[in-house]
């Protein structure tokens, strides 16, 4: 591994560091031994959702790693069914995690499937008075996002989407970028075919893994990605993606194998 530190992208209230645990389907011990390799070798950004139920091993597993709360950043998320029961469900959330705040609490799924402005007006209080340094939203269309704008006056800081080469949109970069909300990817595998020619070209040529290259591809377009593994090599791995970079031309043959997805589907 390489040792360098991991970029950080601001944010409005926090800057997150561009490559994450994710903890989807992490369970109980097995979720908090991987969150304490994770800060052992280097990671300082922790996904965890209240859909996970892992929150509390999560926190356990912060803590065992010996890593000053104000170094590590801490996502979670607030369930579409807990619309109206916000402070409530942050509070539930902070509690288990055993933290007197997250770093960025997301909206996980439009209530509904709507905007709900109400939850996003009850995001920014708990905000303002401290809880969560940052808030967000996931899985919301741009148009969802001009909604809680036009009722509230303030944008998402960050929308979290599924996001890997398979489903590279330039247009959805681009618009996220005009109102000024990052995009972070999750599952950058399950919809890429790591055996793809492209991918083995580009990763012989650096003499690392397609996996790699995916999540390098990531940073290289400014998208936060939190790879999940509990697989302490693979953990490993995922974080040495630092010690090079992808090409101009490189990063236009990946972007371009969204095409082939898309036909193939």
């Amino acid at each position: 591994m390489t040792g360098a530190p991991v970029p950080t992208l601001a944010l409005r209230g926090a800057d997150i560091p561009m490559l994450g645990l994710g903890t989807w389907k992490a369970e109980g011990d097995e979720a908090g031994r991987a969150v304490t390799t994770a800060l052992e070798l280097g990671y300082r950004h922790v996904d965890t959702a209240t859909m996970y139920g892992n929150e509390d091993e999560v926190g356990r597993g912060i803590v065992r790693a010996g890593v000053d709360r104000a170094d590590v950043f801490v996502t979670t998320k607030l369930p579409p069914e807990r619309a109206g029961r916000e402070r409530e469900t942050l509070e539930t959330s902070l509690r288990l995690l055993d933290m007197p705040y997250v770093d960025l609490w997301l909206v996980h799924w439009p209530p509904d499937r709507r905007a709900a402005p109400a939850t996003w007006a009850r995001f920014i209080e708990l905000r303002d008075q401290g809880l969560t340094r940052a808030i967000g939203v996931s899985n919301y269309s741009v148009a969802q996002i001009d909604e809680l704008v036009a009722a509230t006056g303030e944008a998402p800081a960050i929308n979290q989407v599924p996001w890997s080469p398979g489903d590279f949109d330039a247009d959805l970069l681009a618009t996220h970028a005009e109102r000024g909300v990052a995009v972070e990817g999750y599952s950058p595998f399950r919809r890429t075919d790591l055996a793809d020619p492209v991918l083995a070209e580009i990763a012989a040529s650096h003499g690392v893994s397609a996996a790699q290259v995916v999540l390098r591809w990531h940073l290289e377009h400014d998208v936060v990605v939190i790879p999940k593994s509990t697989n302490r090599e693979r953990i490993g791995a995922n974080l040495d993606v630092l010690g090079f970079t992808l090409s101009p031309d490189e990063v236009a043959r990946i972007d371009g194998l969204s095409t082939k997805a898309a036909t193939a589907r």
